[in-house]
């Protein structure tokens, strides 16, 4: 039975039944942020031009520590958050990141992922593996180095990311899920081509559609190549069939090979919204904790982890939070009214 919305008993139990928002969907799943920077400048998410050399980063004090990392996480794990997705920037420049992970592993009831650009991946996998991380999410937009170089707009080679996705699989990490932004007339023509790659591999090729989250990547709707249009061009190569989520909330929509090669997955934020059965709240890395992707504002929750304030006011706050929820983005993109400034994805990580 899910926790009432504004129940009165938060301030005198310890929480273990999930808490649903307005639209009766369960916080099931917490990104963290660890660090607003990365050594990438992806154009669908930090655009050089707009975030320049000179961009101002967080300064140190501002970023949680991971005690209070740890917290948030703990007491969200009591709201019947099951799955911790760790986030940037790029999470592996933040400084001790196995410390961090070895500290989230020992909350009962969780399962412990990271997202990564894969660039420092071969450097720290095993160590990562070793301090309890579960499973790994790369990205990487093409097998073409012009391309990827294009995107990424930071000189990496495609051949680092696949060391980075080799180490993780010899450190026990797998099965891996390689996520793709794509762009059309960017990289629609690498889609076949990584179907290939990772056909086969153990790994999990999903295909994104290119989202307006933030305000500064320059999105257009006639740049989005569907969800549809992807699985046409890789199921004319390679024959597929849909088939069922593995759980509520699953993002991807998912299609096993016809050969028995493993599966692929496409994200349909835009063409095919999900926010019907979207469990996710993101906390960045500075303590603000966001109920959406696309949200224009979130809910600090820095100053009452440094004011002294208890685990049953932290508590309190977040069921606070979550049962108030409304968030339908997607599902109301086109409409008007939409708000004018939203948060960008460095900042929590997509």
């Amino acid at each position: 039975m899910a926790l009432a919305v504004g129940s009165e008993s938060l301030d005198n139990l310890r929480v273990t039944e999930p808490i649903v928002d307005q639209f009766e969907r369960p916080l099931r799943d917490l990104r963290v942020s660890v660090t607003d920077r990365c050594n990438f400048r992806c154009r669908y998410c930090m655009p050089r031009e707009v975030f320049g050399e000179s961009y101002e980063f967080l300064p140190r004090r501002a970023i949680l520590r991971f005690e209070e990392i740890q917290r948030v996480v703990r007491i969200a794990a009591e709201l019947g958050v099951r799955k911790v997705r760790i986030t940037g920037g790029e999470p592996l420049l933040r400084r001790d990141l196995p410390q961090l992970v070895s500290m989230l592993a020992q909350i009962e009831g969780i399962e412990l992922a990271l997202t990564t650009n894969g660039s420092l991946l071969a450097q720290q996998a095993e160590a990562l593996a070793e301090a309890g991380l579960e499973r790994v999410t790369v990205s990487l937009d093409s097998l073409d180095d012009d391309v990827f170089r294009l995107m990424n707009d930071a000189e990496f080679a495609v051949a680092q990311v696949l060391e980075g996705i080799e180490a993780a699989a010899a450190a026990g990490l797998a099965p891996i899920k390689i996520n793709a932004v794509v762009q059309r007339g960017v990289n629609d023509d690498s889609v076949v081509d990584l179907a290939r790659h990772f056909k086969g591999s153990g790994q999990v090729m999903r295909f994104i559609e290119f989202m307006d989250v933030g305000t500064t990547n320059q999105w257009r709707p006639e740049d989005v190549c569907s969800g549809a249009e992807i699985v046409e061009r890789v199921t004319a190569e390679f024959p597929a069939e849909p088939i069922e989520p593995a759980y509520r909330g699953e993002v991807a929509k998912r299609w096993r090979y016809a050969d028995g090669e493993g599966e692929f997955g496409v994200i349909t934020s835009v063409t095919q919204p999900f926010c019907g059965d979207c469990t996710r709240a993101r906390l960045s890395a500075e303590g603000v904790l966001y109920t959406c992707l696309f949200a224009a504002e979130g809910t600090d929750l820095r100053d009452t982890l440094r004011s002294g304030g208890s685990d049953k006011t932290l508590r309190t706050l977040l069921a606070g939070i979550w049962s108030s929820r409304e968030d339908r983005y997607s599902e109301r993109r086109f409409e008007d009214g939409k708000p004018l400034s939203r948060i960008e994805m460095s900042y929590i990580g997509g």
